[in-house]
C-alpha cells in the first residue's frame, strides 16, 4: 500500500515494495498522488517494473561516493563532510535518485529550515549532495541545478553573507550552565574551551592528548581546514591559560585519546537545544570561533598573533571573524604605556 502525506502544503505519494527501490512523487492534490500511486502499483502487479524501480536510491549513490573518496582520501567520521552525507541519507536516502523532484528537494530544505539550519547551511548541503550525483550518478539529470531557482526564490538558500553576532557575557554563562546540569560539564568546558581558542567544532573534537606540547603549552591540531590544502595541514596552536587550565582539567580516560570525546555535531545539537531552552536568539557554536577571535583582537594581540590561534593564512579573512565591541578602545586607551 502506498504512502501519500501531505508536507509543506505538497502531497508525495511513495511506494515501498520488497524487491524494488522506493518511488516517490510530488503533486498538487492528494487525488492526483492516490491516482498515481494506484498506477505504479498496478504495474509492479502485472510484472511491469516501473524503470525508475531499477535505479539506485540517493543513500546508494551516497554510498558510492564515500567509497570512491575513499581510494583518495577516507571522510573521517568527525568531519564535517561525514556529518552532511549522513543527514543527506537520512532524509533524502531512500528516494529513488532518478526520480528525485524539485518539490522533493524543496520539502527537505523547508525541513532543514524548521530545524534550525539558515540559507547559506542548506546552500552547502544542497552542493554537497550535487557533488554526490555529479561523481556517482552515472548520468542523472541536474535536479540539484533546476531547484536552485525555487530554492532561491523561496529563500531556502542563500549566501553567508557576515555575521556579527556575538554572545554576551550573561548568555555564555546561561548556556554553559543549562549544558553542565543537562548535558554533563564536558559540554560546558567545550563551549567555553572554543571561545578562548577560536577553534572549530570539529578541531575541538578532533585534539589528543599525545599531541599536547605541555612544555610549551600548545595543542597539534591536524588536518586543519584550508581552502587549498585539503589534509595535511597540522598546526601548532598555543593555548592562552584559560584554555590550558579548561584542558588540564578534563579526566583522561584508558582507551580514549581524545581530549573532548565527543562527536562534533552532538556538541552542535547540544549547544542548540541550550540556546532554546534560555531563550536565546539567532546564536550558533560557529559564532564563538568570532566571539574568540575578537576577544584577541579586543586583548589586544598583533593581527599576526591573532593568526597563530586562529590557523589563518590570509589575514584578510579574520575581518570575517572579528566583530570588535567600540567600548574595548577605551580599555585599551587607559593601559599604561610600557
Amino acid at each position: 500500500m502506498a504512502s501519500v502525506c501531505k508536507i509543506d502544503g505538497k502531497w508525495r505519494a511513495l511506494i515501498r515494495r520488497k524487491g524494488h527501490k522506493p518511488i516517490s512523487k510530488w503533486f498538487d492534490t492528494k487525488a492526483k498522488a492516490n491516482e498515481w500511486a494506484r498506477g505504479i502499483e498496478a504495474q509492479i502487479d502485472a510484472g511491469t517494473v516501473p524503470k525508475l524501480a531499477s535505479r539506485e536510491t540517493v543513500a546508494d549513490l551516497i554510498t558510492e561516493y564515500r567509497r570512491l573518496r575513499s581510494l583518495q582520501r577516507p571522510i573521517l567520521d568527525t568531519s564535517n563532510e561525514h556529518y552532511v552525507l549522513k543527514q543527506l541519507a537520512s532524509n533524502l536516502g531512500e528516494l529513488a535518485a532518478a526520480a528525485l523532484t524539485v518539490d522533493d528537494l524543496v520539502g527537505w530544505a523547508q525541513r532543514r529550515r524548521d530545524e534550525g539550519a539558515g540559507p547559506y547551511t542548506v546552500n552547502c548541503d544542497l552542493s554537497k549532495l550535487g557533488t554526490v550525483f555529479r561523481y556517482a550518478g552515472n548520468g542523472l539529470a541536474d535536479v540539484i541545478g533546476e531547484a536552485r531557482p525555487k530554492l532561491s526564490y523561496l529563500g531556502l538558500i542563500g549566501g553567508g553573507g557576515m555575521r556579527e553576532r556575538r554572545p554576551t557575557l550573561d548568555e555564555l554563562q546561561r548556556i554553559t550552565a543549562w549544558l553542565a546540569a543537562e548535558r554533563g560539564q564536558l559540554f560546558a568546558d567545550v563551549v567555553e574551551f572554543a571561545v578562548h581558542t577560536a577553534m572549530r567544532r570539529g578541531e575541538i573534537a578532533r585534539i589528543v592528548w599525545n599531541d599536547v606540547d605541555a612544555e610549551k603549552r600548545m595543542v597539534l591540531v591536524r588536518d586543519r581546514k584550508d581552502p587549498r590544502k585539503k589534509s595535511g595541514n597540522d598546526q601548532w596552536v598555543p593555548l592562552l591559560p584559560d584554555a590550558w587550565a579548561l584542558m588540564q582539567r578534563q579526566p583522561r580516560v584508558d582507551g580514549e585519546a581524545r581530549i573532548f570525546p565527543r562527536d562534533a555535531q552532538t556538541m552542535s545539537k547540544y549547544f542548540r537545544e541550550a540556546c532554546v531552552a534560555q531563550g536565546i536568539p539567532d546564536l550558533h557554536i560557529h559564532d564563538l570561533r568570532h566571539e574568540g577571535t575578537s576577544r584577541l583582537f579586543e586583548a589586544g594581540f598583533p593581527i599576526q598573533e591573532v593568526a597563530l590561534v586562529t590557523g589563518h593564512k590570509d589575514w584578510r579573512h579574520l575581518r570575517r571573524y572579528t566583530n570588535l565591541k567600540p567600548e574595548s578602545v577605551h580599555a585599551r586607551g587607559a593601559r599604561p604605556e610600557s
